[in-house]
Parts: C-alpha cells; sequence; structure tokens
C-alpha cells in the first residue's frame, strides 16, 4: 500500500510542484498512488507490469506477474493488429537499464530546479549519478535518507531521518493537505445462458474472473457466496477457490436476482461487499459503456466521504445473444486510507493510520554494484 511519502507526491505533483518521478523500486506503489505514467521513470522495472515488445503498448496489472528478468509471460497483447507476446518489464542484474525511462530521468534532472533524493542509498551506478545532472544547470540536491550517502557532499541539504517524517514536515509548510489512498478493483462477472434439449430448462453458469482474462488471478476476492432472491427453491453456495465458477439448471420462466457476497482478501480495507445480478431468460439486456474515469472519481468522492470502502459500480457491460451471455465489468473500492498528522516539536503524530517510512531502493545484492546502460 502506498506510504504517506507516496500520496504526498501525488498531491505535489496535482499542484504543479513536482514535475516527474524516478523510481528504483519495482512495487509499481507510485502508479498506484496516482502519479501519471507520463511523469514516472522506473529504472528497475514494476512487478505489475507487462509490456508488448511489437508495438510498445503496456498492461498495468492487479496481480504480480510470475516472472522477471525482461521474459515472456502466459498473455498476449489485446490488440487485435498484433498479439505479439507480452514480456515483464522487472530487470534481473545482467539487464541493463531500459533507455526510453533513462533517457526521461536524465533529461528531466537536467531540467530540475530542485532534486530530491528520498530513501536511497545513492550507490547503485548509473542510476546514482542521475541527481548530479541537475547541478550543471544550477539546481541543487536535497537528500532525506536515514545513512549518509556518497552524494551527500554535492547536495545542498542532508537530512539524516525518516521520509514520511521529513515530507510530512513539508506539507505542512506548504499548508497542503496529503491525498487520501482509495484503491479501485475491476473484476467482470459473465453470465451464460443456453436452453435446454426439450426447452424447459435454462442451463446457466455465472463466474466471477478478472479483466486481465480469464486464466488470470483474483488477488483481492479471497471468496464469494452465492445467494438468490428465493432461496426456497435454489440452494446457495460459496465458492473458495479460482476460478469462482457455479453452474446451475432452472425452469425456463423463472426470473431471480443473484447475489453475490464477495469476501475480500486480507489486505483490503473492509470484509465483503454484495452485488446483485438479475436474471430472466427471456429479457433482452442491451449493453453499454460509462464513463469510467466519471465513475471511478464519484466513487472516490463517496469512498472519502464514507471514511470506508466496499462502494461499487457497473462500468460496462456487453451482450451476446447467441448463445446468450452477459459480460459486467464491476469496480469496487477495496482500500481507503487517509493520512491525517500534526507535528509537534519535530515529532510526527499519527491521529488515524499507523506510520511507516517509504521503502528504500530495490535491494542491493552487492554494495556498489553497477548497471549496465542500453544503447
Amino acid at each position: 500500500m502506498p506510504s504517506m511519502t507516496h500520496m504526498a507526491l501525488v498531491g505535489l505533483e496535482k499542484a504543479g510542484i513536482l514535475k516527474f518521478v524516478i523510481s528504483q523500486n519495482v512495487d509499481g506503489l507510485h502508479l498506484r498512488s496516482g502519479i501519471p505514467r507520463e511523469k514516472l521513470a522506473e529504472l528497475h522495472g514494476n512487478s505489475f507490469m507487462e509490456t508488448c515488445p511489437s508495438c510498445g503498448a503496456e498492461y498495468y496489472r492487479d496481480f504480480e506477474l510470475e516472472t522477471i528478468g525482461l521474459k515472456e509471460t502466459s498473455r498476449r497483447c489485446s490488440d487485435e493488429k498484433c498479439g505479439a507476446k507480452l514480456r515483464d518489464t522487472v530487470l534481473d542484474w545482467e539487464d541493463a537499464l531500459p533507455p526510453k525511462e533513462m533517457n526521461l530521468a536524465e533529461k528531466h534532472c537536467r531540467m530540475g530546479d530542485l532534486v530530491l533524493c528520498l530513501g536511497t542509498s545513492l550507490q547503485i551506478t548509473p542510476a546514482c549519478n542521475l541527481p548530479l545532472k541537475s547541478l550543471r544547470g544550477g539546481g541543487k540536491i536535497v537528500i532525506v535518507n536515514l545513512q549518509k550517502t556518497p552524494k551527500d557532499k554535492k547536495a545542498s541539504l542532508v537530512i539524516h531521518g525518516f521520509v514520511d517524517k521529513v515530507i510530512a514536515g513539508v506539507m505542512e509548510l506548504l499548508n497542503m493537505k496529503i491525498p487520501p489512498y482509495i484503491r479501485i478493483d475491476l473484476f467482470q462477472t459473465i453470465l451464460s445462458q443456453s436452453l435446454s434439449s426439450d426447452k424447459k430448462f435454462v442451463n446457466w453458469t455465472i463466474r466471477i474472473a478478472s479483466v486481465h482474462g480469464l486464466s488470470a488471478p483474483l488477488p483481492f476476492i479471497k471468496s464469494v457466496e452465492v445467494s438468490f432472491s428465493n432461496n426456497q427453491n435454489y440452494k446457495e453456495a460459496t465458492l473458495d477457490t479460482q476460478p469462482f465458477l457455479l453452474k446451475r439448471r432452472t425452469v425456463l420462466t423463472e426470473t431471480f436476482e443473484i447475489f453475490l457476497n464477495l469476501k475480500f482478501s486480507d489486505g483490503c480495507g473492509c470484509l465483503n461487499t454484495r452485488i446483485e445480478i438479475p436474471f430472466n431468460f427471456q429479457d433482452s439486456i442491451e449493453g453499454f459503456k460509462l464513463d469510467k474515469n466519471a465513475t471511478l472519481e464519484k466513487m472516490r468522492d463517496a469512498a472519502i466521504e464514507d471514511s470506508k470502502c466496499g462502494q461499487n459500480a457497473v462500468v460496462e457491460r456487453k451482450t451476446i445473444l447467441v448463445p446468450k451471455s452477459e459480460t459486467t465489468v464491476h469496480a469496487i473500492v477495496t482500500n481507503v486510507k487517509a493520512f491525517d498528522y500534526q507535528l509537534s516539536n519535530g515529532d510526527m503524530k499519527p491521529m488515524k493510520e499507523g506510520l511507516n517510512g517509504l521503502k528504500t531502493t530495490r535491494k542491493q545484492r552487492s554494495k556498489g554494484r553497477k548497471r549496465k546502460t542500453r544503447l
């Protein structure tokens, strides 16, 4: 989950103060927190990001990829004109830094008035030399890290302390609030229906699946409890292993509601939420596609106002007449975290949430080890 510092950076970016972020971490938390992709260079990759080596498309997943080292994954590019096998983006030690990310990082360091180095030892080359590029244009360097770094002498200011504590003080001096972290995940329900051979019954299947593909995992859902509006006729079911799939047969003329009680995985901000799916074989349901960004923004506002998660909404529905099926994409708020703080005599006192320091750079397998730069 993004830390106080992650969300403070989001606030600074939205205010136009922060222009660019360079990360050596592979946890994907800057993207998750809300930093725009075009304002982020991930030098060592992202363990939640796949890329197409053919057309360059990027796919940000809600699950951690199964490979590292720029290897092929089990999925393909969704562009109909492409379809190439996707690759992970996380570097292994023998891999060179990606030129696209490195070039952007160098460009923004040269342009920057101030380069903040937060929670990094500044020992891995060539990344550790990026801040120095700002000095040639008259820029300054500020380093915040618990330990000393090899670049301390080049900095205008060095603070040996916890990054969260320092950033909280900066936000207070700027009279700015740290925005809350609202996580919204997507999943799809697929309801397939077909007539029995005697045309008296409907054989139907409901599946709760990832929007990234039927074979992709759903990391934020632990189990699904299925019940029905006329529970005297239909037996309830609990789906506790993926894929979440239920098959039933009902009378042709029956109409009812299917209730899905989604139990969230550990780490989510609430235990469960419920969605309702109408069932009527003889009724035709039209597909639609809502403004996804507007829908998600309303959900964020509701989560902030309610100070809790669990809100859900439908963002898209696709229908097929023969064989009859409807695929509905749902959005659900799975985490809400506020960062209220107050500083007193230099100490930060959390009011609502416990605070953790910002993660340092990617694990260093050998101190001061150099990386190649791809040409």
